[in-house]
């Protein structure tokens, strides 16, 4: 028997194993009752800002699908839809648990705490909101963790195996994420009781996927032929306008109530995105480059970036500056990435890891009442110092993650795979028209 086909036997096993774990354990069952205490207009927000960051992951799929060589866009769009099932199965099993369960001395969650769902029902759960059903938190957090691997994927587009992506985006799930998540967002997570402000994911999600997408670049090494013609603008503006669409669930949602804060998020996250778009473009054009549709989608998703950690923490102007400036710095990264024997295929670095950087820094600067403006130095302080170690924990974790993919499967295709395209060699299929026999 083929080692390929032995490896497709294994996974497929273990998901044999996840549905008798699911039928035999008794999480997932639900009490109408206990929903009777809930507030029905948070509820509904919830769902519906869940939905939105669902929304945002078939985005992704097409913005970077239409950023890549036409030999490539399905396995690049695939990479992306493919983490929906991938991440939602290991949420539910492992995942929530490691991320919000019962902490470990603020490090990470007991496994067993919400294991397959097991005390995950329709009751509220006062310690992370006592409003809506602790199920939909749950999975609201999952949609999270769906995009942060997702995101990755730009960094090795048109090189890596697809087996090995699958292995590796597992890994980080568990291993980066979860962790991750716990100290920010847990009430007992060492960095929240340090006081880090991050609405939606500053750190959690962008500069994590920044900092594992360096981590990839450098392990997966150049592609073949470095240059290539974008497949699909249209797509790129397509993918643009879902990811724009489902922020406002991103962000907005991360209030966990239907209230004045989600506005406030909702407008925030509308006018950084706004104003780095046009400063991407006038940028461009200022320094002698053509304004292009792919440079404003770019800026747009920059300034997304960079508002998510402070956006329920800023007012419009500061968030219209925010966006300014992540969108200058984040265009000189890429610029200067350029220049480099670094091939991050989609600058996955120097948008989501030096957007959510310039986006932490800024949060420590304008926070109401805590943030440097304001005479107060300690919460920009431990910014800094979040941000050191989010990106050594992020780096040297993903190539040790990388390192055990490694051993298992090849990480790259070969030459004649990558020449042909990831369409064909992984997935035989392609998006050339066959030929009329009409």
């Amino acid at each position: 028997m083929s080692k390929p086909k032995t490896r497709y036997i294994i996974i497929f096993g273990l998901i044999v194993m996840l549905q008798l774990v699911s039928l035999l354990n008794s999480g997932g069952t639900f009490a109408v009752e206990d929903a009777e205490g809930i507030d029905k207009s948070d509820t509904a927000w919830m769902i519906v800002a869940t939905a939105f960051v669902l929304f945002m992951t078939p985005g992704l799929s097409f913005f970077y699908g239409g950023m890549v060589s036409y030999k490539n866009v399905i396995s690049t769009m695939l990479q992306s839809f493919i983490a929906l099932g991938v991440i939602s199965l290991l949420w539910y099993l492992v995942g929530f648990s490691l991320a919000f369960g019962d902490s470990f001395y603020g490090l990470i969650g007991n496994p067993m705490t919400f294991f397959s769902f097991k005390n995950v029902g329709l009751a509220p759960n006062d310690n992370f909101t006592a409003t809506v059903p602790f199920l939909i938190f749950a999975l609201f957090q999952l949609k999270f963790a769906i995009i942060t691997p997702a995101l990755i994927t730009g960094s090795f587009a048109e090189r890596v195996k697809f087996t090995s992506y699958l292995i590796f985006m597992c890994l980080f799930a568990l291993l980066i994420y979860t962790p991750l998540a716990h100290w920010t967002w847990h009430p007992e997570g060492f960095l929240r009781k340090w006081g880090v402000l991050d609405f939606a994911g500053g750190t959690v999600v962008h500069m994590s996927a920044g900092f594992a997408a360096l981590a990839g670049a450098y392990v997966l090494g150049k592609r073949e032929v470095k240059i290539h013609q974008p497949a699909n603008i249209p797509f790129i503006i397509l993918g643009t306008g879902m990811l724009w669409f489902g922020w406002f669930g991103f962000n907005a949602g991360s209030a966990l109530a239907a209230d004045g804060l989600a506005v406030q998020a909702f407008a925030t996250t509308n006018m950084a995105s706004a104003s780095a778009m046009i400063t991407w473009v006038m940028f461009d054009a200022l320094v002698g480059r053509k304004i292009s549709a792919m440079g404003a989608c770019i800026g747009a998703v920059v300034g997304l970036v960079a508002i998510t950690p402070a956006a329920g923490f800023v007012t419009l102007g500061q968030s219209v500056f925010i966006g300014f400036a992540a969108a200058i710095v984040s265009n000189l990264a890429v610029y200067y990435k350029q220049r480099t024997q670094l091939d991050d295929t989609l600058d996955v670095f120097p948008c989501h890891g030096v957007g959510g950087i310039v986006g932490m820094i800024l949060t420590g600067v304008f926070a109401k009442d805590v943030g440097l403006i304001y005479g107060e130095t300690t919460t920009f302080l431990y910014h800094l110092l979040a941000m050191v170690i989010v990106g050594v924990f992020t780096f040297f974790g993903s190539l040790f993650i990388f390192k055990i993919t490694a051993s298992i499967t090849k990480l790259r295709v070969t030459r004649e795979e990558e020449n042909i395209g990831l369409d064909i060699s992984q997935h035989s299929e392609t998006l050339q028209v066959a030929p009329s026999h009409n």
